[in-house]
């Protein structure tokens, strides 16, 4: 897909060409930053396996420079975006951690890994185009931030609030770039335990919905996405935020309706996802309990390496995802800044899947899987290291899965150190 990054580069000179008199917003708005990010990586397999650990620990480096719009009625614009990997420890035993990409014919992990987004952009009154290396956040597709550097994609993702209270978003992608790549591939679906053929490749995901503020306290969400000939999907989400007493009470349903596409290259997908979640926020305390039934012939399909939007989100192990598992959750949040130690913050989660449905030779109708969640983080508050942010996270994850099943039991442990420089 060079002729995107060329369209790109060829709209970032016709900017320059249109002189200093139409390009002031466009230096003037203009932002630049570096992110310093050190991440260790520790996934601990238990029981018997040709392979005991992941580990890995690397450097990463974001350079985003962002400039602002040329004036006039639409304004153009240009992102750039440099990402650096540098390999810090690693030994073929251990890689596949998805910090550092693994080399074919060695099997080692590399000594260093680069990329370079470009993406021009267009604005017209509170509408924006941007078109070229694009990390969309929605529900139907969240952009993997959970390693070293960002998953990206190619294509153009279009943003408007022209409308009070619609934040709508539509968008075509052709091509993905995972976590641990520099190199740009057909779009593919997560098939962890068999679930999909993850061979089966598209090269048009197209998605359009929006989130409306119906009230100040309750906003409905709806988007609607395809990936060609493997599978399309409907969501329809909800949030409602209310005080309560002397807290505040928070309700979160999402549900999710997906099947085949086409031909349906990556095998049947048939499935149904609800999920509700209630939390309750007092001082520095938040409770939140809940949980989410899959039902149908599949499990919910997503993309490969992104992040499914489900109310076990971003845990660490798995995503408790198998066709017609039942999950449910507790999950406590302490903000220190109640007892005055502002910047640190704690949480403990406790996540159960049963009833899941694999195939026999991954165990079998009636299998079960949990994982416990400890976090803390620290953002520096003052002082010569002010803004650098730690963060330690562990999970303790079981199954009751066949031993060659894609989760197996473990004991994970991240570590992050994140520091952003701004450069103007």
């Amino acid at each position: 897909m060079l002729d995107t990054r060329r369209g790109a580069a060829g709209a970032a000179l016709l900017l320059l060409a249109q002189g200093t008199a139409q390009a002031g917003g466009f230096i003037e708005d203009s932002q630049g930053s570096l992110t310093l990010r050190n991440f260790y990586f520790d996934r601990d397999y238990k029981g018997e396996s040709n392979i005991s650990a992941r580990r890995e620990w690397a450097q990463g480096f974001i350079l985003n420079l962002k400039s602002g719009f040329t004036e006039g009625p639409v304004g153009f614009g240009l992102d750039l975006q440099g990402m650096l990997g540098v390999q810090l420890d690693s030994s073929r035993d251990r890689v596949g951690t998805g910090l550092l990409p693994v080399q074919r014919g060695s099997g080692e992990a590399a000594q260093e890994y680069s990329e370079l987004g470009i993406t021009g952009k267009m604005r017209y009154s509170k509408t924006e185009l941007h078109v070229g290396t694009v990390m969309p956040r929605l529900p139907i597709l969240i952009s993997s931030p959970a390693r070293l550097l960002w998953q990206t994609f190619r294509g153009g993702h279009l943003r408007s609030q022209d409308i009070p209270g619609l934040s709508f978003q539509g968008g075509y992608l052709s091509r993905m770039n995972q976590r641990d790549s520099t190199d740009y591939q057909k779009i593919t679906i997560a098939a962890s335990n068999g679930r999909f053929d993850g061979t089966a490749e598209s090269d048009e995901f197209i998605f359009l919905g929006g989130d409306y503020a119906l009230t100040k306290e309750l906003t409905l969400s709806y988007y609607h996405a395809r990936l060609d000939e493997i599978y399309q999907q409907n969501y329809l989400g909800a949030i409602h935020q209310f005080k309560l007493g002397p807290g505040e009470f928070k309700t979160d349903f999402r549900w999710f309706l997906s099947d085949e596409e086409g031909d349906g290259k990556a095998g049947s997908v048939d499935n149904q996802y609800v999920g509700l979640n209630f939390g309750y926020k007092l001082g520095g305390h938040r409770l939140t309990v809940g949980g989410a039934l899959s039902s149908g012939d599949s499990a919910m399909p997503y993309i490969a390496g992104s992040e499914p939007h489900l109310i076990s989100e971003y845990a660490l192990s798995s995503e408790f995802l198998n066709a017609d598992e039942h999950y449910w959750n507790v999950r406590y949040d302490y903000d220190f800044a109640a007892v005055g130690i502002p910047g640190l913050t704690g949480m403990l989660r406790f996540m159960r899947g049963t009833n899941v449905e694999l195939p026999e030779r991954l165990g079998g109708s009636g299998q079960s899987e949990s994982e416990r969640d400890l976090e803390l983080s620290y953002v520096v508050q003052s002082g010569p290291l002010k803004n650098v942010a730690l963060r330690v996270r562990n999970a303790r994850y079981q199954n009751s899965f066949a031993a060659n099943a894609t989760m197996r039991d473990d004991n994970e442990t991240r570590v992050n150190v994140d520091y952003t420089w701004k450069l103007w």
